[in-house]
């Protein structure tokens, strides 16, 4: 019997033109549907003026792994299993990565129709360097825990993408401007290829105070600027960032090691210098 395939499929992320004719045509001629919403899914293919040939199935955070198998059946019969998200790529930050590992661990094929992203077109209209990148996905919500996963962030050589609630990117901006520094360059891309798309660029304190100001609504993606690379750094110039890692609640040895590596410099200095800062001036000698 001939194996089948899944296929893991963008959807637009805003403009119904951005999509590809090999969607359209999977979605005519699939054998299962497996959608993140199946009623969005039916509305997409109405406007797309696409009649969905196979069966359609719910495909979510909440039944993913139990649908697995259900699916794998489905391509070892020999069937094509299409899968698809709300908006853009299955598996970044939608439902999808699951049903792959277990494929992947069934031996069974898996294939992509690539298309719309909303982590690379707010890169490449960040302006930002996009040579070197990472997808950091939400950010924790509760501000002690936000604060820990920016301070492990502060050195990161490369440009940062997150997605974030309109109601809470305000506060986000405002965090990141104190941890990550106020004068760090970011964009914030809200409502991308939509009607009322728009890219706001400058640096974190100022992304911040325009969010509280201007209230933005919708789907919204911050690019950060990669940290500023270092020189020959001095010990005392990183003791300021070692500390503040270490009240996040990382271990003082541990953000010492990352520091000092970052930074060029002694290990042993650093820690040294920390332990005495930590201490406070009336135990210097």
């Amino acid at each position: 019997m001939t194996t089948g395939q899944i296929v893991l499929a963008a959807t637009p992320i805003g403009d119904v033109e951005d999509a590809s004719p090999r969607l359209r045509r999977l979605l005519a001629t699939a054998d299962v549907v497996a959608a993140e919403d199946t009623r969005r899914l039916r509305g997409l293919a109405q406007r797309l003026d696409v009649q969905i040939g196979g069966r359609v199935v719910s495909h979510h955070e909440h039944n993913e792994a139990a649908r697995a198998q259900e699916l794998l059946d489905v391509v070892r019969g020999g069937g094509t299993v299409l899968v698809v998200s709300d908006a853009g790529m299955p598996t970044v930050s939608d439902p999808g990565f699951t049903l792959v590992r277990a494929a992947v661990e069934a031996g069974l094929p898996v294939t992509s129709a690539p298309g719309p992203s909303a982590v690379l077109t707010a890169l490449a209209l960040s302006g930002l360097p996009t040579d070197r990148f990472c997808f950091e996905g939400f950010l924790p919500r509760k501000a002690g825990d936000r604060r820990r996963a920016l301070t492990a962030l502060v050195a990161e050589p490369r440009t940062m993408i997150f997605f974030e609630a309109p109601h809470r990117v305000a506060e986000t901006l405002d965090a990141m401007a104190e941890v990550l520094g106020d004068q760090r360059e970011a964009a914030v891309c809200r409502e991308l290829t939509k009607t009322y798309e728009e890219v706001v660029r400058g640096p974190l304190r100022d992304l911040a105070d325009w969010a509280e100001a201007a209230g933005p609504r919708g789907e919204i993606c911050v690019v950060v600027a990669p940290a500023p690379a270092r020189g020959a750094a001095q010990v005392g110039d990183l003791v300021a960032e070692v500390l503040a890692r270490a009240d996040a609640g990382e271990r003082l040895k541990e953000a010492v090691t990352e520091v000092a590596e970052a930074g060029g410099v002694s290990k042993r200095e650093l820690y040294t210098a920390a332990l005495l800062a930590k201490k406070g001036p009336s135990s210097a000698t």
